[in-house]
């Protein structure tokens, strides 16, 4: 989720608890510790790429490491907080903070390692955007108004807000889950991975992508609680057959760069319809319909002994823009 999301839920998690004399200081022990699992952004390295996209949701928003980022975010939080905090107090609040940033990223797509160290599969609920605004201007009412007016009643009914949303997320996703089933059965489709999730910042078009005999297909699917779903047939693109294309690299830095590529989305490789050597994450694209990729790695078989590049290849133009927007509002 997005940074002021994540924070804000934070808060709210700490105030859930506090006696009023505390509740600043809580929601602000929460907020910071909220924040502090993000902080695996930062791990980086100038010659392999991939290595952000491995660590970002790995360790830091693992269950197991709750107890330990809480830890690490009291010895940081506590020289501002001690006048109105015991040192116990800041931990109980930074855990309670720190346990929520795993948690609802959990909730979004892309993946979160919630069982490291004891493997590294990449759960998602896919029923929320990593950006939804109103979802956000829920928690930014109810957690302000708990903090100025000191009451856990409103974080109470943060938290309330939060669950109903989520859920509403939930029941729409299983809406266009058998949607998607549908359609491939009436084209006679045997679904072998199905990935359905919204898209960016709302909870009424979905986009469902489905492998069916290595190839990927995309559906749009746009969800009214006032009328019909709507479908908008997509587009279709064989996945990349990379083990057999590049078995004669096997054992390189290419092929290894690939295959770590091919774990972080699922398997589901497409080449890049616009960039010549890019080959992109299949699951996600501007629009639900469409299959380019908005992210990728650009293979280079000449230099098979040094680390793919990592590209983003977003396309934000009037046109896509416009057909986005069709597709949210339009009741046809």
């Amino acid at each position: 989720m997005d940074p002021v999301t994540h924070g804000l839920i934070g808060a709210t998690a700490s105030q859930s608890f506090a006696k009023k004399k505390q509740f600043r200081a809580a929601a602000f022990t929460g907020l910071t510790s909220a924040l502090l699992a993000d902080l695996d952004v930062f791990i980086a390295s100038p010659s392999d790429p991939l290595l952000n996209l491995e660590m970002h949701r790995q360790f830091t928003h693992s269950l197991f490491f709750i107890p330990f980022g809480a830890l690490i975010a009291t010895l940081v939080i506590y020289w501002f907080v001690k006048k109105h905090l015991t040192l116990k107090q800041t931990y109980l609040f930074s855990l309670a903070g720190y346990a929520t940033a795993g948690i609802m990223d959990y909730f979004t797509s892309y993946g979160v390692q919630l069982f490291w160290p004891f493997t590294d599969q990449r759960y998602s609920l896919d029923i929320i955007s990593v950006f939804d605004p109103l979802f956000t201007l829920g928690v930014i009412i109810l957690a302000g108004m708990a903090f100025y007016k000191r009451k856990k009643l409103f974080a109470w009914l943060g938290l309330a807000w939060i669950i109903l949303y989520l859920s509403f997320g939930f029941t729409q996703q299983q809406k266009a889950t058998s949607i998607a089933e549908e359609i491939a059965s009436s084209r006679n489709h045997i679904i072998s991975q199905l990935i359905v999730k919204p898209t960016i910042a709302n909870q009424l078009l979905w986009s469902a992508r489905y492998v069916a005999e290595g190839q990927l297909y995309a559906v749009g699917i746009r969800l009214s609680p006032f009328s019909e779903p709507i479908i908008y047939k997509g587009e279709s693109a064989p996945l990349l057959q990379w083990e057999e294309e590049f078995s004669e690299y096997q054992g390189t830095t290419l092929y290894r760069d690939i295959e770590r590529f091919s774990k972080l989305s699922d398997g589901i490789l497409i080449k890049h319809p616009d960039h010549n050597n890019v080959i992109g994450d299949g699951r996600y694209s501007m629009l639900p319909t469409t299959l380019s990729p908005l992210w990728g790695i650009e293979v280079d078989t000449t230099r098979p002994g040094q680390h793919v590049d990592f590209g983003t290849y977003r396309d934000s133009n009037p046109e896509v823009r416009q057909t986005f927007m069709n597709m949210l509002f339009s009741d046809q």
